[in-house]
């Protein structure tokens, strides 16, 4: 095998690719990509064995076709430094010789049939989502998932695909966001898992894959996994076991109190709330009243803090304790102009904020009693 690549290309596909490469694992061969050229085409291939991913690498010179092993990691390395505007991969016998500029590497190679299989895009019919959509989409719903919980339906995004209609929903058990926005079957698709869940690893793939706004990304939802094309990529993943909770119940029908604001300016007093927390006294009280916004947090050994901030808000007073570190994360992955609406019932019942185009964000309060 002999290639030569790009190096700022070569450097782009592996940052990808390496977002499913495993930092531990028992299975030492699966801390590499398989690399492999054939029929015009150069794969480079990575995979945890519950999410993997397919890579078409683009600006590459196929002198000699075969196929290997690269130590992920440190080949990065190799080409963070490399200061050659192309690199020249050769496979010889047991070693793989890497050079660019005036450097050059011999690194073992281990033998390629040792690494799993990945799948690829094979399916005539599936859904389509823009690029761009999915993309804000993922971003807007993944901050909200909880890898670490137990019920593992929470580490993922649940994904609900209709005729017209795409839903993203992901929850932690304190908040919920929720992404309704649109797409369309190409073909008859159907659903082999009514209720499927994405892992976020495959989800934060997915996001990290799309080019442009305008490029499509093809979804195609098995059994037990689903497979996504997008560009150069192709991403597998094993769907999430478990049932994801009921979450259209948790978003209140009804609300008291309607209130508009702006992200930027809201954020900003969000913040400065967070600076007199600590892991015992996180809550911060909002307390909205006409005209104002008033925020105060009070911890022990910390100290205080009062902050204010003009809103439009004719209503009578109302105030609500968050954890501001979920306002936080839920304005943070928003414009700062855009316009928000808050609705609330009373200080014991879920917080929902609403944007304009199909962005749901529900938080629970926190107990006032502090």
């Amino acid at each position: 095998m002999k290639l030569h690549f790009q190096r700022a290309a070569l450097a782009n596909a592996l940052k990808i690719v390496n977002g499913v490469v495993p930092s531990r694992t028992p299975k030492d061969v699966l801390r590499n990509v398989k690399l492999s050229a054939a029929d015009s085409k150069v794969m480079l291939v990575g995979t945890d064995q519950e999410v993997g991913i397919r890579f078409e690498v683009p600006e590459v010179e196929i002198e000699v076709a075969g196929e290997t092993l690269l130590p992920t990691a440190r080949v990065i390395q190799i080409l963070n430094e490399a200061t050659g505007e192309t690199v020249d991969v050769e496979l010889d016998g047991d070693a793989v010789h890497i050079s660019s500029g005036q450097a050059s590497f011999r690194l073992g190679a281990e033998d390629p049939s040792e690494f799993p299989p990945v799948a690829e895009f094979a399916d005539a019919a599936y859904f389509v989502i823009e690029g761009g959509t999915l993309r804000e989409a993922i971003k807007r719903t993944l901050f909200a998932t909880d890898e670490e919980s137990t019920r593992y339906a929470l580490g993922g995004i649940k994904l609900e695909l209709g005729d017209g209609d795409v839903t993203l929903a992901a929850t932690d058990s304190r908040r919920l966001a929720v992404v309704e926005t649109k797409g369309r079957p190409e073909g008859s698709p159907e659903l082999g898992n009514s209720d499927p869940v994405v892992p976020s690893k495959a989800m934060q793939l997915v996001e990290r894959s799309i080019g442009g706004d305008d490029q499509e990304v093809h979804v195609a939802v098995h059994a037990n996994d689903v497979l996504f094309r997008v560009g150069s990529s192709t991403i597998y993943s094993r769907l999430v076991e478990g049932r994801f909770p009921r979450y259209r119940d948790v978003i209140p029908a009804q609300s008291k109190a309607e209130i508009e604001l702006t992200v930027g300016p809201f954020y900003s007093v969000v913040r400065q709330s967070q600076i007199v927390t600590n892991e015992e006294s996180r809550g911060v009280d909002f307390e909205f009243g006409e005209g104002n916004l008033v925020l105060k947090s009070v911890a022990a050994d910390v100290g205080s803090s009062t902050i204010e901030l003009p809103i439009d808000y004719p209503g009578e007073q109302i105030g609500i304790t968050f954890d501001p570190r979920f306002i936080a994360e839920f304005l943070r992955v928003l414009e700062p102009e855009r316009p928000i609406k808050l609705h609330l019932i009373d200080s014991e019942s879920p917080a929902v904020f609403r944007t304009d185009d199909g962005y749901t964000y529900v938080a629970m309060p926190l107990s006032r009693e502090r």
